[in-house]
């Protein structure tokens, strides 16, 4: 039996399976997320929703900006002496000095099936690539970025109705069920490591800004896919008289029209190849609306072009 598991963890996505743990009995000795960050106008400081979940139920947080080169965070983590340490989207990269200290090492749960989508935004590039399945990998961490051995793969078919945030909430679910089989193969001795094959690896790089520009020129399911997968940060957009308006949800309609121009009175706008209509937007500094809601008193009509 596990006496003493480490969970390194930070956004949203990482408590299901921190509470599942919790629930399940098991003892969590410490647990580091990435530190609380000051809002843009600098009067609030926002924790974690890990670290917020842990504190709750008073677990022991850390906070350290970084681990690399930490010798104080380092001895701490040597005193823990943990049985095994469970890594969820925790946003740095763990040192070497770190990784060799548990008994069992550290297992991570990433966000796709590896070796697809590596890195830091598997969620977003899947859907945004029309993926037909993805899922979760549990892995051993190494010092490079995701390229351990692979304990276990859990897949969940895509459609074109999921967006990120529903995505990562299915996968996080699932997550909170594989962790606990996971340990279970750990404490019987029955784990089988299999070796990534790296010749096949693709990287899911961080989320630029500039990308969530909608290009209209593309067609309607390539634009779609990037509305879905960009929400809910930073949503993709589109500019009008100078007004960003954030696409939120939308519809593929099988209808011609030059990209960009609105071809009816329901926002239906035309793509490189077919079109698509929005069904909910948010205009800048704005609540999100639904369409029949935002349509009234708006200049964007029939036949108006979209940059």
């Amino acid at each position: 039996m596990f006496k003493k598991i480490v969970f390194m963890g930070t956004p949203e996505f990482s408590v299901p399976i921190l509470k599942s743990l919790y629930q399940n009995g098991y003892p969590i000795s410490a647990v580091y997320c990435q530190p609380p960050k000051a809002s843009n106008r600098g009067q609030q400081v926002n924790k974690s929703e890990v670290q917020k979940f842990s504190e709750n139920i008073t677990l022991t947080v850390r906070t350290p900006k970084n681990l690399k080169n930490n010798l104080e965070e380092l001895n701490y983590f040597k005193n823990l002496n943990p049985d095994i340490a469970i890594v969820v989207a925790y946003g740095q990269l763990i040192p070497k000095e770190f990784l060799k200290i548990p008994k069992h090492g550290f297992i991570n749960i990433h966000a796709s099936l590896l070796p697809k989508w590596r890195g830091a935004a598997p969620i977003q590039r899947c859907i945004m690539n029309r993926d037909k399945i993805t899922g979760i990998s549990v892995m051993k961490l190494e010092e490079s970025l995701d390229t351990g051995p692979i304990l276990l793969k859990k897949e969940i078919e895509l459609d074109n109705k999921l967006n990120s945030e529903k995505l990562a909430n299915k996968l996080s679910r699932m997550g909170s069920e594989v962790i606990l089989d996971c340990l279970d193969l750990i404490e019987s001795g029955k784990t089988k490591f299999i070796n990534q094959n790296h010749d096949n690896a693709t990287y899911a790089k961080k989320i630029l800004k500039e990308e969530s520009k909608i290009d209209w020129k593309k067609n309607a399911e390539d634009i779609i896919a990037k509305i879905n997968g960009l929400y809910p940060n930073p949503s993709a957009h589109f500019s009008f008289n100078g007004e960003r308006f954030k696409v939120i949800e939308v519809d593929f309609v099988n209808l011609s029209g030059n990209p960009g121009l609105v071809l009816d009175n329901k926002l239906t706008i035309g793509c490189g190849s077919n079109s698509l209509r929005i069904l909910q937007i948010q205009r800048q500094g704005k609540n999100v609306q639904k369409v029949g809601d935002f349509l009234i008193g708006s200049k964007i009509k029939k036949g108006t072009i979209l940059s």
